[in-house]
């Protein structure tokens, strides 16, 4: 574990950097302003180190942006529709950050404060935040934590844990860009991708609200059951190709247990990286940057299709669609939610 300055947000608030690594050379950097993950670090087929997400040199990079880069997101990631929640009868007004719907909990969700430090390890990071009720418009007092951790098996684990003292929603996730082939490389059509997947979710316009159907992926564009270039359909002839430019879409995971299961793989050909996501949630997030605007780490362009992101989560929108498993929590019930990203050479 090493511990440097970050630089400040525009409050004069002073902003850490965390490494935590193995000893195979993989590394992973992390922010206590948003428990923002800034880069990971492993070895190509040629044993080089590569960064393979995208981010920002300093914290002042991320409290510019609203691309949502590494952010650890909650309380609830993804949409909701009309910015509201009702919950037992009551209605919990959200903010409207995006277009009328609430997206990644508001504007100052979980990516957007600062974290204190539960605990340090060599190998392992665990950040803590209390949520006051009606936060960003959420019910509930609530304690949060997230535990970072490398293990010598080149596994980058996130655990996820919160409880409130009211009824509420948890449902949170980690928006990784990825770019197998380092995060200076250019696009990430080339690069290979399988989804373990039954069915996906269309959405009902460009606003990227789910319509509520769970849509066989047959002769679709979005079947990535079989591994393909994540290029191959992204400009396909498909309505909901359109509404997005790409890929932004949330896929209903094939479990067989309740418990952790590989759920996606990438590869890079260029660079022979491989990335599985174990988790154990139901739903995974496909994001492949189709409007991308940042100048980030190094001052490097980063173009659109410059990276995918794959969000473990509950289905967007599941408070309000009776067809989607709702993540509601009792008080005092606590949530948990594990992911792994296990990188290798193919």
């Amino acid at each position: 574990m090493s511990k440097q300055s970050f630089g400040t947000l525009s409050d004069g608030t002073a902003v850490s950097l965390y490494t935590i690594s193995n000893s195979k050379g993989m590394e992973v950097a992390i922010s206590d302003y948003g428990a923002n993950v800034v880069s990971i670090l492993v070895e190509d087929k040629d044993g080089n180190k590569r960064d393979v997400i995208l981010g920002f040199d300093d914290a002042a990079g991320y409290e510019a942006s609203g691309s949502y880069f590494g952010a650890t997101v909650g309380r609830n990631c993804n949409r909701i529709s009309d910015a509201k929640i009702v919950i037992d009868g009551t209605e919990y007004a959200l903010e409207k950050n995006d277009r009328g719907n609430n997206l990644h909990s508001g504007s100052k969700g979980l990516s957007r404060v600062m974290w204190s430090v539960k605990e340090e390890l060599p190998n392992q990071l665990t950040l803590s935040y209390y949520s006051p009720d009606l936060e960003e418009g959420y019910p509930g007092n609530a304690t949060i934590e997230v535990t970072f951790a490398v293990t010598e098996n080149n596994d980058f684990s996130i655990h996820y844990y919160a409880v409130s003292d009211k009824k509420t929603i948890f449902n949170m996730t980690n928006h990784c860009y990825f770019n197998l082939s380092g995060h200076t490389s250019g696009t990430v059509l080339d690069q290979e991708l399988m989804i373990k997947a039954y069915a996906y979710t269309p959405v009902k316009s460009e606003l990227s609200i789910p319509t509520g159907e769970i849509l066989e992926l047959e002769g679709t564009p979005f079947d990535f059951r079989t591994p393909k270039p994540i290029g191959r359909d992204i400009h396909a002839d498909h309505v909901q190709i359109g509404y997005s430019q790409g890929y932004d879409h949330n896929y209903a995971i094939a479990k067989e247990t309740e418990g952790m299961e590989t759920v996606a793989r990438a590869y890079s050909p260029e660079s022979g990286i491989e990335m599985e996501v174990i988790t154990d949630t139901i739903a995974i997030q496909l994001y492949t940057a189709n409007t991308m605007t940042e100048v980030g780490k190094g001052k490097n362009v980063y173009p659109n299709y410059g990276a995918f992101c794959l969000e473990t989560q509950y289905f967007p929108n599941a408070i309000n669609e009776p067809n989607f498993v709702t993540p509601l929590f009792d008080a005092g019930q606590p949530y948990t939610s594990d992911t792994i990203y296990h990188f290798s050479i193919r």
